[in-house]
């Protein structure tokens, strides 16, 4: 099993896929999680699966190239999903063992199995497995059911709003004239008004316009939908966005004066501003995209993408966080290609020649006989786009990554602006950097060492702290040892002492156990709106009183958790109100203990 397991994840993983929640890779991340199951069950430790890939490199290596050139990055993708599958069977067994144990019957409930799908990421043959080690079965159809109710869930979720897309249903060809216009002359076919056909839209009104012709740009593609204005006379029609169904390109917007008809013939405008920016940020992420593949390897594909005039955001499959010199490299590989100025260029063809000319293509995308090929800098971009682009990569000027982080299992996002969004970036990040260097009163040449002797200062302070509450705790446990009870024989001192963190409470609890001898302390505080918790056990009683235990019921009084060792426990919560009362269960303790 593991062998046959070995070959298919290593070939996927040399295809592009990556352990994920959805399509091949959830395929993957099954494959991966019952070959690392059946290791573990022959007696294989840690992490072991992403080891067998050098055996498989030997064995197919000569007839599979593939498999030798990305043999690294195989590697690393298993041995990552190894860790996390390790975490999450940690986890879900644990889960698992309670509702077995709870489990009345031989069936374990589809219920059961869901939650730990949903909420532990526990695939449901991996729970059938452990299930059948048990002579259990599952109720797949109980599973089957949460999962629909899951599925209508989110259907419900996500339906709000009008959706004219889906409402709009009109047999109509707009004419695209936008790669080469943002002005126009174009007849309105139809009017929609909530989703319903309408003969006019009166000022005020909403609705969706349908042309004949258009240099609006559509939605698509992660590329937002052009803005601007229709206008005839003292007609105006405000576009918001546009978007796409089937061959028509609707125009939602507002009526600013006068009324619109079906028939009338309008001059069309889209922003020029926002269109001007958005298409610098398209043309960013071809950019993005290729210095991906370069710095981080060719698995990179993309998995979504948003691009409008603030800034592009770009979704792509990765196993890590990207490195901060990898960061800088995309951006050096990126602005190099800018500062080349090279023509953007756009080829209409079909799907076969452009492939062949090496043009990405979005896996699972579909695509018509004729598809526009775009290129940049000669072959370092070309990908499959229908969208709206610079003419060269000069116009981008400037491209800056402002965030990256995860969105998904090996999904990886990337946030960057370009053009005057760029500088203006950058300008704010000078700003702060010379506000920063005020603060400390430095410049930006010293800022580094100003902030290191702040911070070096703050750590003596800190610790100067420490010892002046240290020695007031030594002179309040003076105090406090006078207000003991005698319990059976025990002294038993509960109280508060609000403002005092858990180390200061230590280090009174190891002081008043000397004072006190044969003794069992309960110490509360409020600190930083928090309830904190410290009990103590002289070690000659814990055979019969656990500080762990009296721990426990005290942070359960104040809403929340706390344990520790028998001699010392440590805990706390969120209610300050039930402080009190908690300190009050110290006395019944003892007396039910003793």
């Amino acid at each position: 099993v593991v062998a046959d397991h070995i070959r298919s994840c290593g070939f996927l993983i040399a295809d592009g896929v990556l352990p994920s929640n959805e399509g091949r890779g959830y395929v993957l991340r099954r494959i991966i999680r019952r070959a690392c199951r059946h290791g573990n069950k022959l007696g294989a430790k840690g992490s072991f699966f992403y080891q067998i890939v050098a055996a498989l490199v030997a064995e197919m290596g000569s007839a599979f190239p593939e498999l030798v050139q990305q043999q690294s990055h195989i590697e690393r993708v298993l041995k990552g999903e190894e860790e996390q599958f390790a975490k999450t069977l940690e986890q879900g067994l644990k889960i698992l063992e309670q509702d077995l144990a709870d489990l009345k019957g031989t069936v374990v409930p589809g219920e059961v199995v869901f939650k730990l799908y949903d909420t532990y990421g526990f695939p449901m043959d991996l729970t059938g497995d452990i299930a059948r080690e048990r002579n259990l079965t599952l109720d797949e159809a109980g599973f089957e059911r949460e999962m629909d109710a899951q599925r209508v869930r989110a259907r419900s979720a996500s339906s709000f709003g009008m959706d004219y897309n889906s409402l709009v249903k009109v047999d109509v060809a707009t004419q695209f004239t936008g790669y080469s216009a943002t002005t126009g002359s174009a007849s309105v076919v139809s009017l929609y008004k909530e989703g319903q056909s309408v003969t006019h839209l009166n000022e005020g009104e909403e609705g969706v316009v349908i042309l004949d012709t258009t240099p609006f740009y559509a939605e698509s593609g992660g590329q937002i939908g052009d803005s601007g204005f229709l206008h005839a006379g003292d007609v105006r029609f405000d576009v918001s966005d546009t978007t796409k169904t089937g061959g028509a390109f609707l125009h939602h917007g507002v009526v600013a004066s006068g009324s619109l008809s079906v028939g009338a013939q309008v001059e069309t405008q889209v922003a020029d501003e926002v269109r001007d920016a958005t298409k610098l940020n398209h043309s960013g992420t071809h950019l993005l995209h290729a210095a991906l593949r370069q710095v981080l390897g060719e698995h990179v594909q993309q998995k979504g993408s948003l691009v409008d005039s603030q800034r592009l955001r770009f979704d792509f499959s990765h196993f890590e966080a990207i490195k901060p010199d990898q960061l800088r490299a995309l951006e050096d590989i990126v602005n190099a290609e800018i500062r080349k100025n090279t023509e953007v260029m756009t080829e209409e063809t079909d799907i076969d020649t452009a492939k062949k000319k090496g043009a990405m293509a979005l896996f699972g995308e579909k695509y018509g006989d004729s598809v526009r090929v775009l290129s940049m800098g000669g072959e370092f971009s070309v990908e499959l786009c229908g969208g709206i682009h610079a003419s060269r990569t000069g116009d981008i000027a400037l491209f800056k990554i402002v965030s990256e982080g995860g969105v998904a299992a090996g999904v990886r996002r990337i946030e960057a602006v370009t053009g005057a969004a760029a500088l203006a970036w950058l300008n704010a990040a000078e700003d702060q950097l010379k506000e920063a260097a005020t603060l400390v009163k430095g410049n930006r040449d010293n800022l580094l060492d100003k902030l290191t002797a702040v911070l070096e200062r703050n750590r003596l302070l800190e610790k100067q702290l420490e010892q002046l509450q240290a020695k007031a705790a030594s002179a309040a446990g003076d105090d406090l040892s006078s207000a003991a009870l005698d319990v059976k024989g025990v002294k038993v001192l509960a109280t508060r002492l609000d403002g005092q963190d858990g180390k200061a409470l230590l280090a009174l609890v190891d002081q008043l156990k000397n004072k006190l001898g044969r003794a069992v302390i309960l110490l509360g505080s409020v600190h930083e709106d928090k309830v904190v918790l410290v009990a103590g056990v002289t070690k000659d009683l814990t055979g019969q009183l656990k500080a762990g235990d009296l721990m426990k019921q005290a942070a359960a009084a104040v809403g929340g958790k706390g344990g520790g060792r028998p001699d010392m426990a440590q805990g706390g919560g969120v209610d300050a109100g039930a402080l009190d009362s908690a300190l009050a269960l110290a006395v019944p303790f003892v007396e039910q203990g003793i």
